[in-house]
């Protein structure tokens, strides 16, 4: 018998199969979200008007720009898991949110201004932003990263990178609910920086906990 047919051999003979790493993620973050809906509730909430704002089309840019990133992230993270894989020619899955961006700072610049570029890029939700989507994003995160452990990432930096991609993409599509400042700049400025900071801390953290 030679090494391929050992090993399918004791394969067949073991009955005990690991779960899937999808599966695990899914359930992982299934788990995680009560949490970071509890911290939503509790502190931030929906906005008050949020029935006249779901007929601008920029606050529904917000949700649009935020699972584009959370859902690729999560196919990307996915992908990472296996030790043989490479982020080549998957990397531009996380470029659809800097595309949808573009295209809407581009329309905003189109239309009369509402109000000075200064304040729609600096808002009135900035320091906010700052905390709420980490403070979601946390839970997310800590459930991402059990997720991928059942999972053998050659890279566990990127790896743990992904993983914040993901729960800060999640909790922005929360936290966008609440937000008031819908201009694009405004989302492209604090959005990002608050993904960036979620992003560095699960780089940090997958380094030590994604290591096999």
């Amino acid at each position: 018998m030679d090494t391929d047919q050992l090993i399918r051999s004791l394969a067949a003979d073991n009955p005990h199969r690991a779960p899937r790493v999808g599966a695990v993620l899914s359930m992982a973050l299934l788990v995680a979200a009560p949490l970071s809906i509890l911290i939503f509730a509790t502190f931030f909430g929906v906005r008050a008007d949020v029935m006249s704002a779901i007929r601008n089309p920029f606050f529904d840019m917000k949700f649009a720009v935020t699972l584009s990133l959370a859902i690729p992230a999560i196919i990307v993270s996915l992908h990472l898991s296996r030790p043989e894989a490479l982020l080549r020619g998957w990397g531009w899955l996380l470029l659809l949110p800097v595309g949808l961006l573009a295209v809407a700072i581009g329309s905003e610049a189109m239309m009369a201004p509402a109000m000075p570029m200064t304040m729609r890029l600096v808002g009135k939700n900035s320091r906010v932003c700052m905390v709420a989507i980490p403070a979601m994003a946390l839970p997310l995160l800590a459930g991402a990263l059990f997720g991928l452990r059942h999972g053998a990432p050659s890279r566990p930096a990127l790896a743990g990178a992904l993983a914040g991609l993901v729960s800060a993409g999640l909790a922005a599509t929360l936290y966008a609910s609440h937000c008031t400042d819908d201009s694009p700049l405004f989302v492209a400025t604090w959005y990002t920086l608050a993904t960036a900071l979620v992003t560095a801390i699960g780089a940090a953290v997958g380094s030590r906990v994604l290591r096999y």
